[in-house]
């Protein structure tokens, strides 16, 4: 139907988590329309970022330094660690302004349909961190889904027989959603009302 060029960059859009066909469609007519530095400011800037980015060496959040910057925030409280299932969670919790501890990205969550189990994850850097760090409690910030809280309940067997208090996001998180659809006000009220698992 397209040229293909336009076909082409179309599929490549439309493979892209919540781009639709006709989104796809849109995103390649405005580059087709855009001037060439712009879209070269475009592709640069992509090209940039899968080149320089990588896990942080403690947290596995994004970073392009071996370090991210909560990781190097010493302003930080060490002492609470909030475990998300991807690094993008980390935005939307920030987004509340109600969170000053430490995070830990899983990489995933504890899905036996998909072969993912807790050696699939950053589990056992978890429990490393724990001792290491001298973390006294632990937000499971999981998605409200069966996986999510399958893996908060493997978190919590797994870390309170060492005297760690775990909590869990309270309610107000719709069930079977994910973090990064919710606004700052339902999720910081669901960090201010956090439950002990």
């Amino acid at each position: 139907m397209f040229e293909p060029p336009v076909q082409r960059l179309i599929d490549e859009f439309a493979r892209l988590p919540g781009i639709g066909r006709k989104s796809a469609q849109r995103l390649t007519f405005h580059i087709l329309n855009i001037d060439e530095v712009d879209a070269t400011r475009l592709s640069d800037a992509i090209l940039d970022m899968k080149a320089r980015i990588r896990l942080c060496s403690q947290c596995f959040n994004m970073t392009a330094e071996e370090l991210c910057s909560v990781c190097a925030d010493l302003r930080r409280d060490p002492t609470v660690l909030c475990v998300v299932e991807r690094a993008q969670d980390i935005a939307v919790i920030e987004g509340t302004n109600q969170f000053r501890g430490r995070y830990h990205v899983l990489g995933g969550s504890i899905s036996p349909i998909e072969g993912i189990g807790p050696d699939e994850l950053h589990m056992k850097e978890l429990l490393a961190r724990l001792d290491h760090e001298g973390v006294t409690e632990v937000i499971v910030a999981t998605n409200p889904t069966v996986e999510g809280d399958m893996t908060a309940m493997y978190i919590a067997r797994a870390i309170k027989p060492l005297g760690i208090t775990v909590t869990r996001l309270a309610s107000g998180l719709p069930v079977g959603g994910d973090l990064d659809y919710a606004d700052e006000v339902t999720l910081g009220r669901a960090l201010s009302g956090r439950q002990e698992l």
